[in-house]
Order: C-alpha cells, then sequence, then structure tokens
C-alpha cells in the first residue's frame, strides 16, 4: 500500500535561526500526523534540522545533490555527505533545478543512479510549463521526463522513489491545476509506470501534486484517488498553513 506524503521544499529560504524555530514547531504540532512528513531546508541548515528532530518522525531531505561522488565541482554537495548527516531523501528534477540551472533528462538520470546507489529515497519531479498544456503537449512531456530520467532503472529500486507532479505553470504563480486536472495527469503517470514496470509498482508508488498547494485546496486536491499528497513551497514557510496542509490528507 502506497504511503501519503506531504513534504515541504522551503527552497532558499530560512536561517538558521528561522530553521530551528519553524522545525520545534512542527516537531510539536505534526507529531501525530498521519501522513509522512518531509521537510527540505537548504544545505547549511540540514544538520541542525537533524538535530532538532532526533525521536521525530519528521524526515530532513536535500533539495538537490550533485551526480559525481566526489571531485573539483565547487559549491556541490555529494551524496555521502549527505548520508553520512542521516540525509537519506533527496529531491531531483525539480522545476526550477531544470528552468534555472539547465538540468537535462540525462543528468537527473545520473543523479538518480548515484542517490540510489546510496540507498537514498529520490523524489523525483516532473511537470509541463503553460505553453505545453496550451500546445496539448502535457502528457508527452511529462511522459518524456518520466522515461528519460527513470525508465532506465531496475524494479528493484522503485521502492525508493517518489513522484512529484508539479505543473511549472501552477508553481509561485497563485494558479493552481484544478483537482480534477492533478487527478488526470497523476493517473496518467501511474498508468504510464503500469505499463512498463507493472501493477504492483505503479500500485504502491507515491505520487505528489507539487502546485500552489494552500491550506483552502490541499483537502480537495488530495482527496483524489491517484494523488498520495504533495510537495509544498511557499505555504511550507509557514507552521500554520503547512500544519493545516500536512494534517489534510
Amino acid at each position: 500500500m502506497r504511503k501519503n506524503i506531504v513534504a515541504g521544499n522551503w527552497k532558499m529560504n530560512k536561517n538558521a535561526q528561522e530553521t530551528k524555530a519553524l522545525v520545534d514547531e512542527l516537531k510539536t504540532r505534526l507529531a501525530n500526523a498521519t501522513a509522512e512528513i518531509v521537510i527540505a531546508p537548504p544545505f547549511v541548515n540540514l544538520s541542525l534540522a537533524k538535530a532538532e528532530l532526533t525521536n521525530s518522525k519528521i524526515v530532513v531531505a536535500a533539495q538537490n545533490m550533485h551526480q559525481a561522488e566526489n571531485g573539483a565541482y565547487t559549491g556541490e554537495i555529494a551524496a555521502d555527505m549527505l548520508t553520512s548527516i542521516g540525509v537519506n531523501t533527496v529531491i531531483l528534477g525539480h522545476s526550477e533545478r531544470r528552468q534555472y540551472f539547465n538540468e537535462t533528462d540525462s543528468m537527473l538520470a545520473y543523479k538518480v543512479d548515484t542517490a540510489l546507489k546510496h540507498n537514498m529515497t529520490v523524489i523525483f519531479c516532473i511537470g509541463e510549463e503553460l505553453k505545453d498544456r496550451q500546445d496539448k503537449q502535457h502528457f508527452n512531456v511529462v511522459e518524456n521526463q518520466l522515461r528519460d530520467g527513470l525508465f532506465h532503472i531496475e524494479n528493484s529500486a522503485w521502492a525508493n522513489i517518489v513522484l512529484a507532479y508539479e505543473p511549472v505553470w501552477a508553481i509561485g504563480t497563485g494558479e493552481t491545476a484544478s483537482p480534477d486536472q492533478a487527478q488526470e495527469m497523476h493517473a496518467f503517470i501511474r498508468e504510464t509506470v503500469r505499463h512498463t514496470f507493472g501493477s504492483d509498482i505503479a500500485e504502491n508508488l507515491s505520487i505528489l501534486y507539487g502546485g500552489s498547494v494552500k491550506p483552502d485546496n490541499a483537502k480537495e486536491i488530495f482527496s483524489k484517488p491517484d494523488v498520495d499528497g504533495g510537495l509544498i513551497g511557499g505555504a511550507a514557510l509557514k507552521a500554520d498553513d503547512f500544519v493545516t496542509i500536512a494534517t489534510s490528507i
């Protein structure tokens, strides 16, 4: 049975003091959450978050990592640097990484391989831009991202994969895919995985929705049968909003 997951991607927000304050509040208020809760602070605050969440079920994730094991890659972070501090989950392929840092499907496939080699859980992001949807290419774009980034992995590796569908046109814009649009794409993604890897993998795969989820729309979006939670951006930075969203599933 697939897990319900609510993950907060903090992006480039929160200094050390702000991180401690937010983590401490979430630790208390989400102690009895039924969904798995994930938070992804910036790299410099991962150790702090881990320390604050000792004896908590909240998972700390990285927002990105480099595909190489080590080397002359100034400013980058390797997988074993993350796992050495107890961070075993990483977000890969976020639309902002694709757009601003030119991450390609082939690069992301390499990153996935590295993460899996270190037995990390990967939250793998896929999603179309507004023009793709306007041109009715959204299904093709999402399928290609999925196939090129993930379909080379072994069946057993899917136990370490979580998908996050993020319609790029609904991130930070205030626009949101309707619950029916989200369900339509999530069902398509699950069927695409099923066609290649079988029903067991498809039915046990958690697929999160990421696109301006807010306290007032989370419950309706999460009620859809193929939506297993959310990858939350801006609303993850406010304890009240994130707690409301995280307890809406």
